[in-house]
């Protein structure tokens, strides 16, 4: 059996929090706001892997009320979400990643966020990919106030 799932997260971008994408801390003059460590890479991936494998999402297993999950990191959520699934017998075939920011530029990171993310989800840095797109100055991507990742992976079993 093979399923897909789908993840997309949001983020505001402040000053005085890092820049976080899969695990991977990128210099910036804002980072993610969250109540995790706000990785938004991270929580869209999470949500992907939850998803196809029929689990609830993010905000139910690790909820953002529950202050034990205050600071986070995010990429432990993503283990633990990506542990639940190969403990009901799925493997990740592959995850395709769209990040959205208009800064900083994202190339000279790409095969560290890959292989931060290949090594949380037990897999080969060659079954995940990982595009940085902008939002061409329009709206709070393109102006620079905020950051969108989108995921899609599949699992078989």
């Amino acid at each position: 059996m093979i399923r897909v799932g789908l993840g997309r997260d949001l983020h505001r971008l402040i000053k005085g929090r890092r820049f976080l994408l899969g695990g991977v801390e990128i210099p910036a003059e804002k980072g993610e706001l969250g109540h995790s460590d706000g990785d938004v890479l991270a929580h869209a991936v999470t949500d992907a892997v939850l998803g196809a494998a029929g689990f609830a999402d993010i905000g139910v297993l690790f909820p953002p009320q529950d202050p034990a999950w205050k600071n986070a990191d995010s990429m432990l959520l993503l283990r633990n979400a990506f542990g639940m699934a190969a403990n009901a017998g799925w493997r990740l075939v592959n995850l395709d990643c769209v990040v959205c920011c208009e800064k900083p530029y994202l190339a000279p990171y790409r095969e560290m966020i890959r292989g931060s993310l290949a090594l949380a989800l037990q897999v080969p840095p060659e079954a995940v990919f990982v595009k940085g797109k902008t939002g061409e100055g329009l709206g709070p991507i393109g102006e620079g106030k905020a950051v969108e990742a989108m995921a899609v992976c599949l699992l078989e079993r």
